[in-house]
């Protein structure tokens, strides 16, 4: 890959009239995508022989998800696959990024093949292809089959075990089409927001559990990892979500341990395993404490440090910590008693979220000064905001300055010498949020989930322009 060039001559206006002083292009071979997740648009929810995952189990329980929203239709892509690929080609992408649906693979999780499970996917495979789209499946984003989590869920060691079938059996199905595959999506959120805190499903609240789950995720990423490489995949990845902690103040001892803390339990729990081999020795307390040791077996941290051709990393914000007695531990990170997250003075999203493209930048420099020799990808980055349709426009100029400060992020990284391959926006379309349902939207396509109708925002268009030019302009 060549290196990255700024060119700081005079700009002008991008065609959706975002002023553009600094010109800057990105590696030849940069990889240009989108990402989704099978669960928030595929729909079809019972069809072809799809049993429950946890995730509607979890949105069909009162309470659990805004206005009892639930992904049984989502964006109906399950039967508008190629609609959606020819909104893919409009854009220009390069590479789509999505999941499988385990419990549409192995509707229980074990056992044989659902064939109709996998039929669906090798015709999106070969849509894609045709379309000139390089198709990156993730083989969990959450969506751990129902009947798993009725015998303990990630909480048992032969979850992971499952996990390596399901892995073994979609590369048999689609190895010979696609290149490149990522094992896990964000383990810290299946573990800590599905065991922890409740806000995913499961929706259990139980420390032990979500420290099992941690541990359980990644050895299946190992595992799969092994057998996916044993079925001929060309590329294997591991996608996380590291964020940047930065202490209130970095010149006060508490507030740079509180900052260590939380960096511990969200970063370096998952990226120490993946790359080096080993748990960071501060987390390790953590798992005696919670009751959770037992889970570590001798060889099992080794084994989660396979080869990989990319780390992917999904970013949306920084954190601010400081130290303060008496408060109580945020739920998403047990043991972190006395630790206060704290506001930002930055602009937010319609999700509350900070916006600090430094945090990516930092972020990135950060990987690659610590664990030397990765190569890194961003394999999500978008913002939720309040869309207006107007006929056949949406004109998300907050959408857009995101993007544009991220990308000019990660340029910036690149400039200081981390190995980044690529960049895929978060998300291809406006889908089912998660616990925040139909509330929220992330998409480069407006979705009207009555109609289905799908509109090509202004930062589709956008987009598309940074691709053909490989660069912002």
């Amino acid at each position: 890959m060549s290196i990255a060039t700024t060119d700081t001559s005079a700009g002008g206006e991008t065609s959706a009239g975002i002023a553009d002083v600094d010109h800057v292009r990105f590696p030849d071979g940069f990889k240009w995508g989108a990402a989704t997740a099978a669960y928030q648009i595929e729909g079809a929810a019972g069809e072809d022989g799809r049993r429950p995952s946890i995730w509607d189990t979890f949105a069909r329980t009162p309470g659990n998800v805004f206005r009892g929203h639930t992904g049984d239709v989502a964006c109906d892509h399950y039967h508008r696959y190629r609609e959606d690929v020819g909104l893919m080609t409009k854009l220009e992408l390069g590479t789509y990024r999505f999941s499988v649906a385990w419990p549409r693979i192995k509707p229980d999780g074990t056992g044989p093949v659902n064939p109709r499970g996998l039929d669906f996917y090798d015709r999106l495979v070969d849509e894609l292809l045709g379309a000139g789209i390089d198709p990156m499946i993730t083989l969990y984003h959450w969506d751990l089959p129902q009947a798993l989590e009725d015998g303990g869920g990630w909480t048992q060691r032969s979850t992971a075990y499952a996990f390596a079938d399901l892995a073994a059996a979609t590369v048999a199905r689609l190895g010979d089409r696609v290149r490149s595959w990522t094992t896990l999506n964000e383990p810290w959120c299946a573990a800590f927001l599905g065991y922890a805190s409740g806000e995913h499903a499961p929706g259990r609240r139980e420390p032990r559990a979500s420290f099992e789950a941690v541990h359980h995720l990644l050895l299946g990423h190992g595992l799969a990892a092994q057998a996916l490489r044993s079925g001929g995949a060309a590329e294997v990845s591991v996608t996380l979500n590291p964020t940047q902690v930065r202490p209130a103040d970095p010149g006060d001892q508490h507030d740079l341990a509180a900052a260590k803390l939380i960096d511990g339990l969200q970063n370096r729990l998952f990226l120490d395993p993946v790359l080096r081999g080993a748990y960071p020795e501060d987390m390790l307390p953590l798992f005696d404490r919670f009751g959770a040791a037992a889970a570590i077996h001798d060889g099992d941290t080794a084994l989660m440090q396979q080869p990989i051709e990319f780390l992917g990393v999904n970013y949306y914000m920084p954190a601010l910590v400081r130290a303060q007695v008496g408060t109580p531990p945020n739920a998403a990170y047990p043991g972190s008693e006395g630790i206060e997250f704290t506001e930002q003075p930055v602009p937010v999203t319609a999700m509350g979220w900070p916006v600090d493209p430094t945090g990516l930048s930092d972020l990135l420099v950060r990987i690659s000064s610590d664990y030397p020799g990765v190569p890194m990808m961003i394999t999500e980055n978008g913002a939720a905001y309040v869309d207006v349709v107007e006929g056949d426009r949406v004109a998300d100029r907050d959408r857009i300055a995101y993007l544009d400060g991220h990308l000019r992020a990660v340029h910036a990284a690149l400039t200081a010498g981390a190995d980044l391959r690529g960049y895929l926006a978060w998300s291809l379309l406006d889908n089912y949020e998660w616990g925040h349902g139909y509330g929220q939207r992330f998409g480069l396509i407006h979705v009207d989930y009555d109609t289905q109708r799908r509109v090509l925002k202004d930062s589709a268009h956008w987009y598309a322009e940074v691709i053909r030019h490989n660069g912002l302009t």
